[in-house]
């Protein structure tokens, strides 16, 4: 077996054992999904009581792809918070793998729990609001959720050195920078509504891009063609956040190692 095949089979070792955490605690897994489509049907009601279908169908597009990006970027964060939890932390980091093959594992198992999620999410509002998408373009919006996952990775991985350095806190300060993300991201607010200093720090957020071009997309039926600015500010992204995230993952596990943090579970 060459050396990818043997990366690559590690790493769908990651995925095998993250699809079996979510299969023994479904319970959980049901209750996130109920409460992702409460709370999305929620926050599109606010464009129904104002009888705008167009508003409703931009808070539906904000609510259900954030819903896509913060699953990716909550799994990836929240990988070593895992590890504490089933107390495996210590045997996983001293295993002997590449780290990117733990992480690429994660990731690609984050990706496909993100979609398939995403989209039952998106099959019930468009049910429940019977909305007609025979003019959406979706490749523009399958397009933007494929980049706009490579961006997330980046910043998730570094979000994960969190749980790793702070045991007690880490999580919930991956929390906390999910919730920033949020506010700047314009995820239930069109462009137009965000100035200041929301205005300022915006464009540094994938999800602003992201968010922005799926709109597009599926509102006026916008081609990838016209928003290749877009996309190339994602790319842009992606190339510079997935390596800087290894890096400092990198550097964290080593100091997490010298301190003995890995022994620390719970």
């Amino acid at each position: 077996m060459t050396a990818l095949g043997h990366e690559l089979k590690a790493s769908y070792a990651f995925v095998e054992r993250n699809f079996n955490l979510s299969r023994r605690y479904w319970g959980w897994e049901i209750a996130y999904l109920v409460y992702a489509i409460a709370g999305a049907l929620a926050i599109s009601l606010i464009g129904a009581q104002l009888g705008d279908r167009r508003l409703i169908l931009s808070l539906m597009i904000g609510a259900t792809f954030w819903n896509y990006l913060s699953i990716v970027f909550s799994f990836i964060a929240d990988t070593i918070a895992w590890e504490r939890w089933e107390g495996t932390l210590e045997y996983t980091m001293m295993a002997p793998i590449h780290r990117r093959t733990h992480l690429l594992g994660s990731t690609f198992y984050a990706i496909l729990y993100g979609l398939v999620h995403t989209a039952v999410v998106l099959v019930v509002l468009a049910m429940f609001f019977g909305l007609d998408m025979s003019r959406a373009n979706i490749g523009t919006a399958a397009a933007f959720m494929v980049l706009g996952s490579f961006s997330f990775v980046g910043i998730g991985i570094m979000a994960a050195v969190l749980p790793l350095l702070f045991v007690e806190r880490g999580s919930q300060m991956t929390f906390v920078l999910q919730s920033l993300i949020l506010l700047v991201s314009g995820v239930y607010a069109p462009d137009s509504v965000r100035s200041g200093l929301l205005g300022y720090i915006s464009p540094f957020s994938p999800a602003t891009h992201v968010l922005d071009a799926v709109r597009a997309g599926l509102i006026s039926g916008t081609p990838v063609t016209a928003l290749l600015d877009q996309a190339a500010i994602l790319v842009a992204m992606g190339i510079l956040l997935i390596p800087l995230g290894m890096w400092v993952f990198g550097r964290a596990e080593l100091y997490a190692k010298r301190t003995g943090r890995l022994k620390r579970v719970g």
